[in-house]
């Protein structure tokens, strides 16, 4: 039984597993946008998201060190903290987005999606507003 077991395995060992993540995260900040399964965007996503919420407020040594220990390039890390992270500044999270694709891969049919960081023009959509209700009884 898998009671309490959250996280996709993809039939990986653990140290290849966290490779992949860390290799998939670096490609993501590198190119804005790339194109993987869905199982693999999904995971990938809150994974990301900590990396670019750690380079929000900018230059800051010991989460450069944090980021750089699960980045596989130097070049993307400096990228994340002057170009990539100010950007969302005043963003309280979703820096990415996933868009499921309707093709699946050909050798096994896995579904495919393309995850991309969001742009700068995007704006976050506030809830609409639930009407307030007012008191009383209604069996009164």
């Amino acid at each position: 039984m898998r009671h309490q077991k959250a996280g996709r395995k993809f039939k990986r060992s653990p140290s290849h597993r966290r490779m992949l993540l860390r290799n998939l995260a670096t490609a993501l900040l590198e190119h804005g946008k790339i194109q993987t399964t869905l199982a693999k965007a999904k995971e990938l996503q809150p994974y990301t998201e900590k990396l670019i919420t750690l380079a929000r407020d900018g230059w800051n040594l010991d989460h450069f060190r944090r980021c750089l220990a699960v980045l596989t390039s130097k070049k993307v890390a400096y990228q994340l903290f002057h170009e990539i992270g100010p950007r969302y500044k005043d963003r309280p999270g979703g820096y990415t987005r996933i868009y499921k694709l309707a093709k699946v891969r050909q050798g096994d049919a896995a579904p495919m999606a393309v995850i991309s960081l969001l742009g700068e023009g995007e704006v976050v959509k506030t809830p609409a507003a639930r009407p307030a209700v007012l008191g009383g009884s209604p069996r009164a």
